[in-house]
């Protein structure tokens, strides 16, 4: 976006192949899905002892040392194609919930894919509702849930949300049904939270001095909500990066952090953004990589000398870079950045 309010991003099964270990009893490695009765010296044993089938890998929890030596990431929300993201050599990718395709497989598959492992995180925005997800509901335009306000002035199927009402936070996260759990249940490895700004909105608009840390709240509610369940569940905000300053508690409880135009593209792509609005940013980007986060940006250009100085000042500072289209619609791999 043009303000303050950054611009948010928008918008098989794989057949796992059992073989049955028949060796014979006592075998290394195989084991018997009970110990066998004795059997008497006049009676022959008539089969086998049926062996449980070979278990699946165990799933190798994600560490903040794992995750920082991600060097490279995919951010993608329109029309995200695991069969293509698979081959890649992306180590992390950012897509939306509509990869995963209703299967609880898919994603499992895409983390082991051919290109190498791969983090996979799902889009989320959590200070605005869409119109075009699961959980909306017609009648809301009519008659619209306290918890619902005005449309965004850019995105037209975009609403604000009073993020602090119990009623919006239980769509978010708490059942079966919502949101967050719905993207666990799909097998992701943790989130990528959009519209974490709108505390600014309610802030300027509406003077809520405590818009900032009812958001901060809000994320570290269900974060906790999540790692009960799935304890190395990585969250990552997007923009806001100074409620990571104002307050301890959240920057510790994140994994990292997405910033978007921080060299190219704000107000307008493929332009550079301003100096003192990047040296602002970096300022504060450079204590959560103090802090050992994951710092991830992401830049709107297709001028080859501005890709390629934001891979540059991106890489001194320690951060990663991703520079692609506004619309997030393509898998775009830049010359000579390309992932490793």
């Amino acid at each position: 976006m043009i303000t303050k309010y950054m611009t948010g991003g928008r918008t098989t099964a794989m057949a796992a192949l059992l073989l049955l270990l028949l060796l014979p009893a006592g075998c290394v490695g195989v084991e018997q899905t009970a110990t066998p009765a004795p059997i008497p010296a006049t009676t022959a044993p008539t089969a086998e002892p049926t062996m449980e089938p070979t278990p699946r890998p165990t799933k190798v929890p994600i560490t903040q040392e794992r995750l920082l030596e991600v060097n490279d990431f995919l951010y993608q929300l329109q029309r995200p194609r695991p069969n293509r993201i698979g081959p890649t050599a992306f180590d992390l990718a950012v897509v939306s919930i509509a990869a995963a395709g209703n299967s609880p497989d898919v994603i499992p598959a895409l983390k082991q894919s051919e290109g190498g492992e791969k983090i996979i995180l799902a889009y989320m925005s959590i200070g605005q509702a869409e119109t075009y997800r699961e959980y909306w509901q017609s009648e809301w335009a009519s008659n619209p849930p306290a918890w619902l306000d005005e449309p965004d002035e850019t995105w037209a199927n975009d609403f604000w949300v009073r993020y602090w009402m119990p009623e919006w936070q239980s769509i978010i996260y708490g059942s079966p049904e919502s949101y967050l759990d719905r993207i666990m249940a799909l097998g992701f490895d943790g989130v990528y939270l959009d519209r974490v700004d709108a505390y600014w909105y309610y802030q300027d608009r509406d003077g809520r001095d405590t818009a900032a840390r009812e958001m901060a709240d809000f994320i570290l509610d269900f974060t906790a909500y999540a790692r009960e369940r799935q304890p190395d569940f990585l969250v990552f905000p997007q923009n806001s990066e100074e409620l990571g300053t104002m307050f301890p508690d959240f920057l510790a409880a994140m994994n990292g952090i997405g910033v978007e135009d921080l060299y190219y593209g704000y107000p307008r792509a493929h332009e550079p953004s301003p100096a003192d609005w990047t040296a602002e940013r970096e300022a504060i980007l450079d204590q959560w990589v103090a802090a050992n986060k994951l710092v991830l940006v992401i830049d709107y250009t297709d001028v080859p000398e501005q890709i390629d100085d934001a891979y540059a000042r991106s890489a001194a500072r320690g951060y990663v870079e991703y520079v692609t289209d506004r619309s997030l619609g393509r898998l775009r791999i830049n010359p000579g950045h390309e992932p490793d």
